[in-house]
């Protein structure tokens, strides 16, 4: 999900919660995602991070599970993050490793999820995102196996075959439990389902919800030639929001549909008009707030 801030960077609650309502009531989402980096979540305070997820699990209502995204520089920030939610009532945590320029090495890496997920009581799923702070097929594997509290993966960045090896290698986790391995490869879910990913988080399912479901549904029914479409659909849009100033294009492909994902933070640009006009094209808007055949 992404973070609606006005102007002066503060988040509109009505707004967000509204989303929440429109994800789950008429995209017919499965899950939501607050405050990962669609959501801008490196910008936010631990208040604030604590209000968005609560406000999420608040409209919610339980009819879809809820991850809280915790975007951190060390395991101290990441353990409070944990804890300011764990008592909100969200399935797991999405934290990423740390994302200033200096990595840990795979041993501290393992040592920092096992950290959370034990302080905070809560399942964790890595957010494999960082590219200086990488994490490879091997060591997710390793962690899933022998990191109790750590259910799955969220695999970012364009690279498929990454994706296709985390599959390959992360196929049992502790205990001989099955791991949840989720694309965030966002130009090919497609191909990311077929491969055998459980699901998406990803900036292309919140810029277009009804899109993803609908290839979801297609995949799981066989029907690769309605999938092959809805691909080609989400590719186009892909290639319109991917950039620097990703949140702030996904912001205003919701804005032509009629939704209100706000501002981005600042220093965030918003979408240049070259780029409005790429994001209206990819998604057949004729008008702002509708959409052409979908």
């Amino acid at each position: 999900m992404v973070t609606p801030f006005d102007a002066e960077g503060r988040i509109g609650e009505e707004a967000h919660r509204a989303e929440v309502r429109y994800l789950i009531e008429q995209a017919g989402l499965h899950g939501l995602a607050a405050g990962g980096s669609t959501g801008e979540g490196h910008t936010l305070s631990a208040e604030e991070a604590r209000r968005i997820t609560a406000w999420t699990v608040e409209e919610a209502r339980g009819r879809v599970p809820v991850i809280a995204g915790i975007i951190t520089n060390s395991t101290q920030a990441a353990i409070e993050r944990g804890r300011a939610v764990a008592g909100l009532g969200v399935a797991a945590l999405q934290i990423t490793p740390v994302h200033y320029l200096f990595r840990p090495d795979d041993e501290a890496m393992l040592r920092y999820f096992a950290a959370v997920a034990e302080s905070s009581g809560l399942p964790v799923i890595i957010y494999n995102v960082v590219p200086w702070s990488y994490l490879s097929p091997a060591l997710l594997a390793r962690i899933l196996r022998e990191v109790e509290g750590v259910i799955g993966v969220k695999q970012s960045a364009s690279d498929l075959k990454t994706l296709a090896n985390l599959l390959l290698e992360a196929h049992q986790g502790r205990a001989g439990r099955a791991p949840r391995i989720l694309s965030a490869v966002d130009g090919l879910l497609y191909p990311s389902f077929v491969l055998g990913a459980h699901g998406a988080v990803a900036a292309i399912v919140t810029a277009a919800p009804e899109w993803c479901v609908a290839l979801w549904d297609a995949v799981s029914q066989a029907d690769h030639g309605r999938a092959l479409e809805l691909h080609h659909k989400l590719l186009r849009l892909w290639n319109a929001i991917d950039a620097p100033n990703l949140p702030a294009n996904v912001k205003t492909a919701t804005r032509l549909q009629g939704r209100n994902g706000g501002l981005p933070r600042a220093p965030m640009p918003g979408s240049s008009p070259a780029q409005v006009e790429k994001i209206r094209e990819a998604l057949g808007v004729v008008s702002d707030g509708g959409l052409g055949a979908v």
